[in-house]
């Protein structure tokens, strides 16, 4: 399995508390109003919207919470207009971040991520230091337990998908950028319950970290994934198991 699953998973087991769960909110909350204002708030015709909706659901939020979201976004609401920034960083052992934050104020969220990376021993770049290193792919996560191996590959692959990995638990179904929901929607009509759905950056090659460089990789990977202007972290580093349980992972 890898680093970024494994930390994902524990991420996604630690959201259960009150206090994640509000950060998890804020952070569905921005996606659902800027899908509304990028793409309109109909969601049968904007599908970046249909899934930050169900995600929303997903985590239990409150339909009157989702239906404001939108409406921000749309504008029959006042509220604050984020904006899409990604930012790129070394960590520890010479690894790479990717972070895709969204923020009403660049003026204060850049200089706050750069001291989280600086506070694990590493730095915030600038445009080009780590997008290199990454592909850009939509991915899918699928419980193991909800499809067989050989019913993911007719169904995924026959719907436009370019892969699928064995993630431990979880299988991962890598697609182009532009079909994703297609896939997506192609395994729920063959009754495929589709898990984390998203835009992702795969890293072309993974660095393996140990010792103190894992631990500052997923002391910065917390860190920055816990900031409320951060809706994703993108890394390059893989923890082997072992090490990673020694960590208390």
């Amino acid at each position: 399995m890898s680093g970024h699953s494994k930390w994902a998973t524990i991420k996604r087991q630690k959201g259960a508390n009150d206090a994640a769960r509000g950060k998890v909110f804020t952070k569905l909350i921005k996606e659902i109003t800027t899908a509304a204002r990028m793409g309109g708030g109909d969601p049968d015709a904007n599908a970046r919207l249909r899934k930050a909706i169900a995600d929303a659901k997903a985590r239990q939020m409150p339909a009157d919470n989702i239906k404001r979201a939108m409406q921000r976004g749309t504008g029959e609401l006042e509220g604050a207009n984020y904006e899409e920034i990604l930012y790129e960083g070394t960590g520890p052992g010479g690894t790479l971040f990717l972070v895709e934050g969204m923020t009403d104020n660049r003026n204060r969220t850049a200089p706050e991520l750069r001291r989280l990376f600086e506070r694990s021993g590493g730095a915030l770049g600038s445009s080009g230091t780590a997008g290199w290193a990454f592909d850009r792919a939509g991915t899918i996560t699928l419980d193991k337990a909800t499809v067989s191996e050989d019913r993911l590959m007719e169904v995924a692959l026959e719907a436009g998908a370019e892969d699928y990995r064995d993630e431990g638990d979880v299988w991962l179904v890598v697609t182009p950028v532009d079909v994703l929901f297609d896939v997506l929607a192609a395994l729920e009509k063959a009754g495929i319950q589709g898990g984390d759905t998203k835009l992702s950056f795969l890293p072309k090659n993974k660095k393996t970290v140990l010792g103190a460089d894992a631990e500052g990789c997923l002391k910065l990977a917390d860190s920055l994934d816990d900031h409320d202007d951060v809706q994703a972290v993108f890394f390059d580093f893989d923890i082997p198991d072992a090490e990673f349980e020694r960590l208390g992972g």
